[in-house]
């Protein structure tokens, strides 16, 4: 089956609802580590606070990690392709200016996960921000450089 036909399954009952907190979680094409500079992953996260201040989504947590981006937002204008869409294009728009370069930078696609309203998001926020720990970067959240959370 060609690739394209399985992104339609992918996308096929995806429904996005205002409000809605999500986890979304995209990867850098290649899994380059390319987030290893923090500055560039500043860039990126300058994309997260536009979408923010544009009052497409409130963060409640996000961690950029080498490779990819893991984000606990709630929807609040549009849809999560829009979205994501945005992130993306823009973040891989500033990252190849500062890196001189051109090119993809994102896999296609990312991946969602609706939270349930009875769900911890205190729980689903430290699974975020522990990552670096887990990864093995740091042996204290507070020394990575690339994460937030409303709680923190």
């Amino acid at each position: 089956m060609p690739i394209a036909v399985h992104r339609c399954r992918l996308r096929k009952g995806r429904v996005n609802e205002l409000d809605r907190i999500y986890l979304l979680t995209t990867v850098v094409h290649q899994r380059q580590p390319i987030f290893s500079d923090w500055r560039l992953g500043r860039l990126l996260v300058e994309q997260l606070r536009s979408a923010e201040e544009a009052s497409l989504v409130t963060s409640l947590a996000w961690v950029v990690m080498p490779d990819h981006l893991h984000w606990l937002a709630q929807l609040q204008a549009g849809n999560l392709a829009g979205l994501m869409n945005r992130i993306k294009s823009r973040s891989s728009r500033t990252i190849n200016l500062a890196r001189c370069q051109q090119g993809r930078l994102w896999q296609r696609g990312y991946y969602d996960r609706a939270l349930r309203k009875d769900e911890d998001l205190k729980d689903a926020a430290r699974y975020i921000i522990n990552n670096p720990l887990r990864a093995g970067l740091v042996t204290r959240v507070g020394d990575y450089p690339l994460w937030d959370a409303i709680w923190a």
